[in-house]
């Protein structure tokens, strides 16, 4: 009888550990976002929030019907496809050279991570600095190349927002791209490597053969959470701009964040934050599809 208790005992062991996650998702992430839903249906001002009253999808009409949020989600892409390709290039890279044995690499990989850890407050000040007309640098390295007459403020500037914003993004973020591949790459085999030099392969076949199919997985699964992380990044942006000038740098968290608290109108904030959850999750949705079938290829069980 002891005997059975103790199994069924086990058996249930997974289930209560489990339950705590399980309530607090429910509790904190599943019914806000209920909730949001349908609010995304109704008319419901900020300040009365009791007054709201249902339209249906007129909210989801009317916003596809703004040039602005057609705007928005366009600017959404461009930021977001920019932002994975330049920081998981660009940490790929450092992570490359800082895998490479030399002196002071230990301090180097310390380095590296302190844009990772500095507050986006901080960052956005800084960079505001940078790409001021008078003082900054920017402005200087355009007037010393040539470029440019560098008398320009680059955030009020509706063809050089866009860029400086990502610029500040990518060097933020990219010491993350840069730790993550950087521990993959300690999976890949000595053996392999040393193998292929003995062959005769260059450092770019040795890569191609050896090194990225180790670092695949680890890339993709880095390349979904930048993705997600860059579709609700919220405060470089509205700290350097605002989502101006003429909408340049609006992205849905920003026109999210507008429609509910400057327009203060929570039906069609809440409209922009589903249909920012929906590409959410087709985006990950692909990656999981992306995913089974590279395992496949590489003949491991998904």
């Amino acid at each position: 009888m002891t005997h059975h208790a103790q199994l069924d005992g086990s058996r249930w062991t997974p289930y209560l550990f489990a339950a705590p996650i399980v309530l607090y998702l429910l509790v904190f992430q599943a019914y806000p976002l209920f909730e949001e839903f349908l609010l995304s249906f109704t008319a419901t001002p900020l300040l009365t929030p009791r007054d709201g009253r249902f339209v249906g999808l007129d909210n989801y009409r009317d916003l596809f019907e703004i040039g602005d949020f057609r705007g928005a989600l366009a600017t959404t892409a461009i930021y977001t496809v920019s932002c994975v390709v330049l920081a998981i290039g660009t940490g790929l890279l450092a992570a490359l050279l800082l895998d490479a044995p030399f002196r002071g690499r230990g301090v180097a990989r310390a380095l590296v991570t302190l844009p990772w850890a500095a507050p986006p407050v901080a960052v956005a000040l800084i960079f505001t600095w940078m790409m001021n007309a008078q003082y900054g640098i920017f402005s200087h390295a355009q007037r010393a190349l040539g470029l440019a007459s560098g008398h320009e403020n680059w955030l009020d500037n509706p063809s050089l927002a866009l860029p400086a914003i990502l610029i500040t993004t990518v060097w933020q973020i990219f010491p993350f791209s840069c730790v993550v591949i950087l521990a993959a790459l300690q999976g890949v085999s000595a053996e392999l490597r040393e193998a292929a030099i003995i062959d005769g392969a260059d450092r770019l076949s040795i890569f191609k053969t050896v090194t990225w199919p180790t670092i695949q997985p680890t890339v993709a699964l880095l390349a979904l959470f930048v993705t997600i992380w860059s579709l609700r990044r919220f405060d470089l942006i509205w700290l350097m701009t605002q989502g101006g000038p003429i909408g340049a740098t609006n992205t849905l968290v920003i026109e999210l964040y507008r429609q509910g608290f400057v327009y203060r109108e929570l039906g069609p904030a809440a409209a922009v934050g589903m249909i920012g959850l929906s590409i959410a999750l087709v985006v990950t949705s692909v990656y999981f599809v992306l995913e089974k079938r590279m395992a496949r290829s590489r003949g491991v069980a998904p």
